[in-house]
């Protein structure tokens, strides 16, 4: 769920701009998973924009404080999580560890790196959720390890049915800094697509599985 509509239209603008959101909806993107996608995502990229990377973490962070207030643990869920989960723990002043997709095979076999406080709550930051499945994941290796979940804070949400259900199931409360729907919007706007390919683009976030381009 975006939490300030504002900051949703200018992430968006921010990650069109520097080409970490593709969107092509008549030369689809395949997946891991093997969906069709007209949209392809990479977050990590804005780690090299010093100014849109500040952005985005100042804005977790103060959303961060306006929802969960403060004194909490960041972990961010790896890898793609784990510069900005860093930066918006530098800006709270407030521990943090990332959480590994599972348990290394060698030395410690540690799913979770660095020292977590068992009597502190933890505030989740993903880059990125699409179906939420192995964003959630980490989040059951932290309820595994018995601490406090307080939520899940992201940067961007495609906004599946899916993902919501599957939220709802783990009972994690989301907030995004952007949507599929606030891009989407951004991106007619901005040209970045031609306004013949929005009910392409939005027929996609629907059946994301069953998806092909005309």
């Amino acid at each position: 769920m975006v939490y300030d509509k504002k900051t949703a239209i200018q992430t968006a603008k921010s990650l069109l701009q520097i080409n970490a959101i593709k969107l092509n909806p008549k030369k689809p993107f395949t997946w891991a998973s093997g969906w069709k996608s007209p949209i392809y995502c990479d977050n990590r990229i804005a780690l090299s924009f010093p100014e849109i990377r500040s952005f985005l973490a100042h804005e977790i962070a103060e959303q961060a404080q306006k929802i969960y207030s403060k004194d909490y643990v960041i972990a961010g869920v790896a890898t793609g999580a784990i510069g900005i989960g860093m930066l918006v723990a530098n800006i709270l002043n407030a521990p943090f560890i990332y959480v590994r997709p599972e348990p290394k095979s060698h030395g410690r076999q540690n799913q979770i790196e660095g020292l977590l406080d068992h009597n502190k709550k933890v505030l989740v930051i993903e880059d990125l959720i699409s179906t939420g499945k192995s964003s959630l994941n980490a989040v059951k290796a932290l309820k595994k390890e018995g601490v406090d979940v307080l939520g899940m804070m992201g940067l961007f949400d495609y906004g599946f049915d899916l993902a919501i259900e599957n939220f709802k199931k783990e009972k994690i409360q989301l907030h995004t800094l952007s949507d599929y729907h606030h891009l989407i919007d951004e991106a007619e706007k901005s040209k970045f697509v031609r306004s013949e390919d929005i009910a392409l683009l939005k027929s996609w976030r629907i059946s994301p599985y069953e998806w092909q381009p005309n």
